[in-house]
């Protein structure tokens, strides 16, 4: 096997550029992207990435939800691809980086293979997974799931977005209903670029975080039951309040997660409050809690506690609680030797690097469970992300594309 020279690097402007022109597909008020999953805007930018592959050569099949995976040959026919990529498709309010970076530096580690007439024994794929954020249809990672046997490729089809649409007519709508099996394909390993959707790269000045695990989640959902009355005439004592619960419980929520730091994190999102009137008390909240962990057990003890705090609140507070977990996947430890290879190929490039827990789920979470898998990240500024002003630098985008170059060649074993 020919290793590959330390001085190989990706061309970042052309990744750059790459970069550039999908983000002009599905644009935001101000400046991001709104390319949310199986939409017309979704549709052209799998259009525009399926001509780029074709141009660089690859082959494309698409299977039943959608995913999109373009393949490079290797020298041995019955050798075992090695994957990389993530998704094309954007919050409502997205950025231009959050996994598109994955896809197109992973496009961009193909273009440079062919640049420099690299050939590998084990085929190379990019992958676009289908539905990744689950901002349109929940759960996010919804076609990674079904890849991994996670969910079920008829419960998928069913999932419903607000106007009653489901993901599997809007596959056919769109035309991207591939005739592959679902998760019949079988991989040697799995690597995927993202940006750390964090502040602690850019913090400490680092060029690439090793992610080693993926946080644990939990999504509770709570209803608060009290009572509504007049806020100007119903005295203090005899208030059955909701909304206060809701405030006691995102207090409790946010204790329990400073006691497990420092990689522990939990709050409380999506907020109903009925019934929503200025001068009427609360009688119902609905409201959701997120906690996340690398820890299994740290993740099952702040479920507990933060279950017994509501208890506690609801009986101070003369209200009812009732609490319904919706959400889940258990913490994710990424394969070892995967993971060395991006540690390695840092080393080697002279990029600074640190291992780093991953507190956002990715496709790379449940291809985990079916594949040697690992991730690669680099810093975005402030740690922004979800949001319209998300930003990177060409600078950080060229050198976690250089690491998967690198770490996928290792991978991939290079023999020529």
């Amino acid at each position: 096997m020919t290793a590959p020279s330390d001085n190989l690097r990706i061309n970042g402007d052309r990744l750059w550029d790459s970069l550039m022109e999908m983000a002009e597909i599905g644009p935001g008020v101000r400046g991001g992207n709104n390319r949310q999953t199986l939409t017309d805007d979704d549709a052209k930018g799998r259009a525009l990435f399926q001509k780029w592959c074709e141009e660089a050569g690859l082959t494309m099949g698409v299977d039943k939800m959608g995913n999109m995976f373009a393949r490079r040959e290797g020298t041995d026919p019955d050798a075992l691809p090695v994957y990389m990529g993530s998704h094309l498709d954007t919050q409502p309010t997205g950025g231009r980086y959050d996994g598109v970076l994955g896809v197109l530096g992973g496009l961009e580690v193909i273009r440079t293979l062919n640049d420099r007439d690299i050939k590998t024994k084990h085929p190379i794929v990019v992958v676009n997974w289908t539905n990744e954020e689950g901002t349109r249809f929940a759960p996010a990672m919804l076609a990674s799931g079904v890849f991994a046997g996670v969910h079920d490729l008829d419960w998928a089809y069913a999932r419903e977005d607000a106007e009653g649409k489901t993901v599997g007519d809007e596959l056919k709508r769109i035309g991207w209903v591939g005739d592959e099996e679902v998760g019949d394909r079988k991989m040697h390993a799995m690597f995927e670029l993202h940006i750390e959707q964090g502040p602690i790269l850019e913090d400490e000045g680092v060029d690439i975080g090793v992610v080693t695990h993926g946080q644990g989640l939990k999504w509770l959902q709570v209803t608060l039951t009290g009572k509504e009355s007049h806020t100007g005439s119903t005295p203090m004592p005899k208030r059955r309040n909701a909304g206060l619960g809701m405030a006691r419980v995102t207090e409790l929520v946010h204790e329990v997660a400073m006691d497990y730091q420092p990689d522990a994190v939990g709050a409380i999102g999506h907020v109903e409050v009925y019934p929503n009137s200025r001068n009427i008390i609360p009688g119902k909240t609905v409201f959701t809690i997120d906690i996340r962990s690398p820890d299994k057990a740290t993740l099952d003890e702040m479920d507990d506690r933060i279950r017994d705090g509501i208890d506690t609140i609801c009986d101070a507070l003369q209200i009812s609680g009732e609490v319904e977990q919706v959400g889940h996947f258990d913490p994710v430890t990424f394969d070892e030797g995967c993971v060395s290879k991006v540690r390695d190929a840092a080393e080697r490039l002279g990029y600074s690097h640190r291992n780093i827990v991953s507190g956002a789920g990715h496709d790379a979470c449940w291809v985990n469970r079916v594949a040697p898998t690992s991730m690669i990240m680099c810093p975005c500024v402030d740690g922004l992300s979800h949001n319209e002003d998300e930003k990177i630098f060409p600078e950080w985008a060229t050198a976690g594309a250089d690491v998967l170059l690198h770490a996928v060649l290792e991978s991939a074993e290079v023999t020529g």
